[in-house]
């Protein structure tokens, strides 16, 4: 794979056994050019050291292709919103929280208004049916706001290792498309 894939975690880190841990590494065994950032304190996120952490990470690495989940997607919004982001080929917004979160660990980096801009040539919204992080009709209204396809996983929970994602077939072959 040439196009350079920069993963992003959410709230607690995706460290082994979750889909990220093992993509970045599929990627990296196939000679592929992956970042796997690891944000700061990630039980207690900071919005302005997180900000200030995918900012460097996205001057130095220079993506082709960015992977968020769960909170990643609320940070990723955050600096489409300041307008600190440059265009890049593909985003994948997997398993995002509610725009509305009300969990005092994450305060910071809610409410949170839905961008207009993306910074992506193309984008796509993964969700689950089933997710207690973000209702079905939640997702269907970010989908039509971001006016980005969607794909929807029937009963996977937060899209995470605790809901079976560990190895997402699915998730590798769609980056290399």
């Amino acid at each position: 794979m040439r196009q350079k894939v920069l993963l992003l975690h959410g709230w607690g880190g995706s460290d082994y056994p979750h889909w990220q841990s093992w993509l970045a590494g599929e990627i990296a065994k196939d000679y592929g050019k992956v970042s796997f950032l690891r944000f700061s304190d990630v039980e207690h996120p900071k919005l302005s050291l997180w900000s200030q952490e995918l900012q460097a990470e996205l001057k130095d690495f220079k993506p082709d292709i960015v992977i968020t989940h769960s909170l990643a997607n609320t940070l990723w919004f955050h600096l489409c919103n300041q307008k600190l982001l440059h265009e890049i080929e593909k985003l994948y917004l997997v398993a995002p929280p509610s725009m509305h979160c009300d969990m005092e660990e994450l305060q910071e980096f809610f409410p949170l208004q839905i961008p207009n801009q993306l910074y992506a040539k193309q984008a796509k919204l993964i969700t689950s049916t089933n997710d207690p992080y973000m209702t079905q009709k939640e997702a269907n209204e970010l989908q039509k706001k971001l006016d980005i396809p969607m794909e929807i996983i029937e009963n996977a929970g937060h899209i995470n290792s605790e809901s079976g994602f560990g190895v997402w077939e699915w998730m590798l072959k769609e980056i290399y498309t």
